[in-house]
């Protein structure tokens, strides 16, 4: 089951994103993204968060649309993006793709990144897009459709990643070592139209990026 999750962050309605939201089957708002959701004029499965950032307008439209909402207190353990993925995960989603998680904050960002880490490990494919970036979390394989000169890069978050494999780009690797802090896969791009990248032991994060 494909879900899509929207948040309060920096947020365009560009044709994929809108593509994602149409083919999700589970949409979950955390809390301020109702703002986003209500301007698209579209109604979320399930609305989670302590609702400290959205705007009480969208708060009340949602609930006149019988929307369901799960509230949280503002002193808790988990971010309202983590408290969606951990729902997502109760309620049997395959994928999930995560909108509106990233901004001026941060550790908000670094936080939602990593996120992407507790799912890779459970085998769910998932990534974070926005205007400008397609951020996924390698530990084993993935395969990305683009076009010649698009932007891709790999960089690895363990202290090292060894057996990397990266096809279908300008710069080709082959079970190559890399290591954390390193620029080594910083700004290749696509000479094909997929792009492949592996990884025997490690973790990498793979983001697919226009300027």
């Amino acid at each position: 089951m494909k879900c899509v999750i929207i948040a309060n962050g920096d947020f365009e309605y560009t044709n994929d994103i809108a593509r994602v939201i149409a083919d999700a089957q589970l949409i979950i708002c955390a809390d301020g993204g109702a703002g986003h959701l209500k301007a698209l004029n579209i109604l979320p499965h399930v609305m989670i968060g302590d609702f400290d950032s959205v705007h009480p307008n969208d708060k009340q439209f949602f609930k006149e649309q019988n929307v369901k909402t799960l509230p949280f207190p503002s002193r808790k353990n988990q971010t309202d993006s983590e408290l969606c993925v951990s729902y997502a995960l109760e309620n049997n989603a395959t994928d999930i793709t995560l909108l509106g998680v990233t901004g001026t904050r941060l550790d908000h960002t670094l936080g939602n990144i990593f996120l992407l880490k507790k799912l890779a490990r459970q085998n769910i494919p998932a990534r974070i897009i926005n205007q400008h970036n397609q951020i996924h979390m390698v530990t084993a394989f993935i395969e990305l459709k683009g076009q010649p000169g698009d932007l891709l890069s790999v960089i690895p978050i363990t202290e090292k990643a060894t057996g990397v494999t990266l096809t279908g780009l300008e710069y080709p690797l082959t079970n190559a070592a890399m290591e954390m802090g390193s620029s080594l896969g910083i700004s290749n791009c696509f000479k094909e139209t997929t792009a492949t990248v592996s990884i025997k032991k490690g973790i990498l994060i793979v983001t697919k990026s226009k300027d």
